[in-house]
């Protein structure tokens, strides 16, 4: 029985490589965007399932769980991909409408998914939720970043982002705890090249998908919360 992933925000960068390799892996994947033409164009040339989504909005999460529910009948993955950036002004200088901009997407669409979803997972054998997430958004490292530069070399006072990217590391350990019977992880895919930092990351996609890829091949092999980055584990 083949493995089906649903992964938001596909149409490119880090999704699209995911997609990718999962559907090389022999997955069948959803590709999720909220553009109708250029997610059907991604697919195409995935060969992935195109799935209109955009995670800033109920009724269309919605739709997208309805289309996955009549076509495949449950989630064996889902990868919470979707992420936008934010203004980086300095953080004195930022509004909370700044900050709520940036939390629609990254964490309340998250959970939009994942409430929508969650019937599809637990008919789902050994489901799993993969939370793709950033060393930025790590306490730890936030707290001193001087002295976690071997884990986040590029470490930047990126308040809406940051505190985003904490906030659903909390999500992923809130989950885990409540809903034992799904392998619930975040990853750090790493400082990558994509359209989020203008293609000035350190690494390209490739190596970023890989924790990513890792992630949604293990399953429920993992049984506790994870903040899981490219070298290694990353404190939360």
């Amino acid at each position: 029985m083949t493995t089906v992933t649903v992964i938001t925000g596909a149409n490119k960068g880090l999704g699209f490589e995911t997609a990718r390799r999962l559907i090389e892996a022999g997955h069948t994947v959803y590709a999720g965007a909220r553009d109708a033409h250029r997610g059907e164009q991604a697919a195409k040339v995935l060969g992935a399932r195109p799935l209109l989504i955009d995670i800033t909005d109920d009724a269309s999460v919605a739709a997208a769980a309805a289309q996955v529910r009549a076509e495949a009948g449950r989630v064996d993955v889902l990868v919470n991909n979707a992420g936008i950036a934010g203004p980086t002004a300095p953080a004195g200088e930022l509004t909370a409408a700044d900050l709520q901009y940036v939390f629609d997407t990254n964490v309340f669409g998250a959970v939009r998914t994942t409430r929508a979803f969650l019937p599809l997972l637990q008919a789902a054998a050994r489901p799993a939720i993969v939370n793709v997430s950033s060393a930025l958004g790590s306490l730890t490292i936030n707290a001193d970043p001087a002295a976690h530069s071997d884990l986040l070399p590029a470490w930047a006072p990126l308040l809406a982002y940051n505190s985003s990217k904490a906030a659903l590391n909390m999500l992923t350990a809130v989950y885990a705890q409540s809903l034992p019977q799904i392998s619930v992880v975040s990853v750090d895919p790493g400082f990558t090249a994509t359209d989020l930092n203008g293609h000035q990351g350190t690494q390209n996609v490739e190596e970023g998908a890989v924790v990513i890829v890792a992630a949604a091949t293990a399953g429920t092999s993992t049984p506790s919360p994870a903040f899981v980055g490219a070298t290694g584990s990353v404190p939360w």
